[in-house]
């Protein structure tokens, strides 16, 4: 009886945890460096979030930790806190450059246990787009899953899948990326090598959490859609040689954004335009020397953009520039599309994010609803293709949904929400050491 309660409660849990939220918990202050405090559009980020001047030299290693508050969830007597009981986490990671960088994020010790046999298993879970500005950092998000203060909105939309895994039994780290929570850097959203070595990074972090149930026996899954997709194809592809120590049994790569000039002209003009201003700011960051590079297109609207879109989350984007054309943020009415093809540098920058030249580590599953045109379904479709053709043991998954309307973002959520219940089968029966079946062969018939 008690393994089978908080299993139910926690299913029914993860579908009513953002209805419940909508009773925001009050900021928890830090007590780590209560002198320096942040403030992003009216938001107080703690001082936990203020990396250290010195980092540790081990990619992986735990800088800090500290309890960290549910905003959705439910005690019940005799089984304990749901979903279960959650650590904010600071860890080192090495960005794209080389260069030791702090990422923060979130462990979550699941109160259910795991039935599946062996050490309970844990899953790093890749966030979808967010926003850039740090009030917007998925760690965050697990405290307060809706904020809205008149500055800003912010949803916690992947709090759903972690508490869908933690039903499972399954314990679960949340990655926010570099430089989203983080106060010393703009994040580079989309940046192939940061976001596969924060996700890999993440997985070494938890072992070092105090309270965690996870150890060196404990298999690792990756999941992640849109952003988090590709954090997580760049994760399994990596793995090999950035982190062999890391047990990866599985991957979910939902809607990844393989090929960033494809996604930037299918999402000009769209509901998610402001995701070309994440781009361009994060290029930036990661890319100093293209900075005149850009700024030379940009007048001085492009340019009130970027600054304003440096600390907007997802909701302030689609606010405030949804449906924007990128001709309206240049000098001469080019498209950001045509800028780049204009610009060798910016070139070389997109072609270094390009996902599919490594074979990836252990199983995949690739899914990608076939009328999304925000990630548009070819690119990641040829994924799959690239994949196979180095050997990898994928299993394509097209999501077969009507158009919902073009631009409109429809196309590209009702795919996350149609097919997260296979997903999470799909990993957790990864996770138990069952065998993945390879569909490479009948790949050339679907779509």
């Amino acid at each position: 009886m008690t393994s089978t309660r908080p299993r139910l409660a926690m299913a029914a849990l993860a579908g009513a945890s953002l209805v419940a939220a909508l009773v925001v918990a009050p900021l928890q202050a830090d007590a780590a460096d209560s002198s320096v405090q942040e403030v992003s559009r009216g938001v107080a980020i703690p001082a936990f979030y203020n990396p250290p001047a010195t980092l540790p030299s081990a990619d992986g290693a735990l800088i800090r930790s500290e309890p960290l508050p549910l905003g959705a969830g439910l005690t019940l007597p005799g089984v304990g806190t749901l979903p279960g009981r959650a650590t904010r986490v600071m860890y080192k990671t090495t960005d794209a450059a080389g260069a030791p960088a702090a990422v923060t994020g979130a462990y979550i010790e699941p109160a259910a246990p795991w039935l599946s046999g062996g050490a309970r298993p844990l899953v790093v879970l890749a966030p979808g787009t967010m926003g850039q500005g740090d009030q917007c950092a998925p760690s965050l998000a697990l405290e307060h899953p809706i904020r809205f203060n008149g500055q800003t909105v912010s949803i916690g939309y992947e709090d759903i899948a972690a508490y869908r895994l933690l039903a499972e039994g399954v314990a679960v780290m949340v990655t926010d990326y570099i430089g989203l929570g983080t106060t010393d850097a703009v994040h580079t959203y989309v940046n192939r090598v940061d976001e596969g070595h924060a996700v890999l990074d993440a997985a070494r972090a938890a072992l070092q959490v105090p309270g965690a149930s996870v150890d060196a026996a404990s298999r690792v899954g990756l999941y992640g859609y849109s952003q988090g997709g590709g954090a997580t194809a760049s994760a399994a592809e990596l793995r090999t040689g950035y982190a062999p120590d890391v047990d990866l049994v599985g991957s979910y790569v939902g809607a990844p954004p393989v090929d960033l000039t494809a996604v930037a002209a299918g999402i000009d003009g769209s509901a998610l335009a402001a995701a070309l201003g994440w781009t361009m700011n994060s290029l930036i960051q990661a890319y100093p020397a293209l900075a005149p590079v850009i700024d030379r297109h940009l007048n001085a609207t492009g340019r009130a953009a970027l600054a304003d879109l440096a600390t907007a989350c997802i909701g302030d984007g689609i606010a405030g520039y949804a449906f924007q054309k990128s001709s309206a943020w240049t000098s001469d009415g080019s498209s950001l599309t045509q800028v780049v093809a204009e610009e060798p540098a910016l070139q070389a920058a997109l072609a270094a994010q390009k996902l599919g030249t490594l074979a990836p580590f252990g199983p995949v599953r690739v899914a990608t609803g076939t009328a999304d045109d925000i990630v548009p379904h070819a690119q990641a479709r040829q994924l799959a293709v690239d994949w196979c053709a180095r050997g990898g043991d994928v299993t394509y998954a097209p999501i077969l949904l009507p158009n919902l309307g073009d631009g409109l973002l429809t196309n590209h959520l009702a795919p996350l929400l149609a097919d997260q219940t296979s997903a999470v089968a799909w990993l957790t029966a990864r996770l138990s050491g069952a065998p993945a079946s390879s569909n490479c062969g009948a790949l050339p018939l679907l779509p």
